[in-house]
């Protein structure tokens, strides 16, 4: 085990559901510093066998999308986590992406607004005690918002030269004890470093394709990568897309590489000030299984 262990992103894809929870039994042994799961496969019901499944490990959703249930509903629930869970659940939201919104049928308003009325609503809703409330962020609006109203900022593909312009917009919040700081980075342990980032190319080109994602990567030194695919959008040329992510681009939003080289970088995303790294694994060799068994092997 590494001194400083990061965390693990863990979703419950239809059909492995027990095995999800068997392997988040083995992710608490193995002392990783916490489990928090995407919207994908529905978060809170994994953290809701999170609970149960497990002992000492924290854990919570790292997005959950405001507008798919009403905040008194959503309080309800989450209290209820925090409680059973003895106090170990973290609530992490945000507003999501254009593409969530029309596949739900969804008309979101102005993302501030929208955001600080939810959790406004949620902690005046008639209910016990609630948990850790994280906002999932990106640009600095949502950021500076979270370091106003929420107990932690949660960030994912942010890139780590970014990163403490993006920590100045919490008005010291970040050095807050309990105040959480993590981001979601994709991971591939492999000594065929290409082989790892055409991983990566393929799994960030849909977040490549959503404006307000190379907003942020301009912002955080990316232009010349960010015209490139956005005229490749422009033509549907995927493998354009995918060609403009450069090695640098990919170098400060990704891990990839053998595992003495990924626990570095580990290592040097906590110097840069994000207190919880949580790896999101993939595999150039296998399936998620797979995946996390190279994370493993590359921390014990």
């Amino acid at each position: 085990m590494t001194a400083r262990m990061p965390a693990l992103s863990l979703a419950a894809v239809p059909g492995r559901r027990i095995a999800t929870l068997e392997l988040a039994r083995e992710i608490e042994r193995r002392g990783f510093s916490g489990i928090y799961c995407p919207s994908f496969g529905d978060g809170l019901a994994l953290c809701l066998s999170l609970a149960h499944a497990t002992e000492t490990i924290p854990f919570g959703t790292s997005i959950t999308p405001i507008y798919t249930r009403l905040p008194v509903d959503f309080a309800q629930n989450v209290a209820y986590l925090h409680e059973v869970s003895g106090g170990r659940f973290r609530f992490g939201v945000g507003v999501s992406h254009a593409p969530v919104h029309r596949r739900l049928g969804i008309e979101p308003g102005r993302p501030l607004e929208d955001t600080r009325r939810f959790c406004a609503d949620l902690r005046s809703s008639p209910v016990s005690e609630l948990p850790p409330l994280t906002l999932a962020a990106l640009r600095d609006g949502m950021t500076r918002l979270a370091g106003e109203i929420a107990d932690g900022v949660v960030w994912a593909n942010a890139a780590r030269c970014h990163m403490r312009h993006s920590l100045s917009q919490l008005g010291g919040r970040d050095a807050e004890k309990g105040f959480f700081v993590g981001n979601m980075i994709p991971t591939v342990i492999a000594d065929d470093v290409a082989a790892a980032r055409a991983v990566h190319r393929k799994t960030l080109s849909g977040y490549v394709a959503l404006p307000n994602y190379r907003n942020y990567w301009r912002e955080a030194g990316f232009g010349e990568e960010m015209d490139r695919a956005e005229r490749a959008l422009e033509r549907s040329n995927q493998d354009e897309v995918r060609a403009a992510m450069s090695d640098r681009w990919l170098n400060e939003c990704t891990l990839s590489g053998p595992a003495p080289f990924v626990r570095e970088q580990v290592e040097a995303w906590m110097d840069a000030g994000v207190k919880t790294p949580i790896l999101v694994p993939s595999s150039a060799r296998g399936n998620q299984m797979t995946a996390f068994e190279e994370v493993f092997a590359a921390f014990e």
